[in-house]
């Protein structure tokens, strides 16, 4: 596996989480940059050593509810 992608969402308490699509990794943190460390941290506590993506991809979903 070369890269792993997340999907992230803005938590309705603030802040963010993020979720990888294959794998059982689930991680959230208050900022972007806390967010993308998080990530990182994540993907190696979840792989064996040599065995981590080279890429990590966050994918942002963004909901808004507008009325008519």
């Amino acid at each position: 596996m070369n890269e792993i992608i997340f999907m992230v969402e803005e938590a309705p308490e603030g802040g963010f989480t993020a979720r990888a699509l294959g794998e059982s990794i689930f991680t959230e943190a208050d900022t972007w940059d806390e967010l993308k460390e998080a990530a990182q941290e994540a993907v190696r506590a979840h792989f064996d050593e040599g065995k981590q993506p080279q890429i990590i991809r966050l994918h942002i979903v963004k909901e808004e509810v507008l009325a008519v």
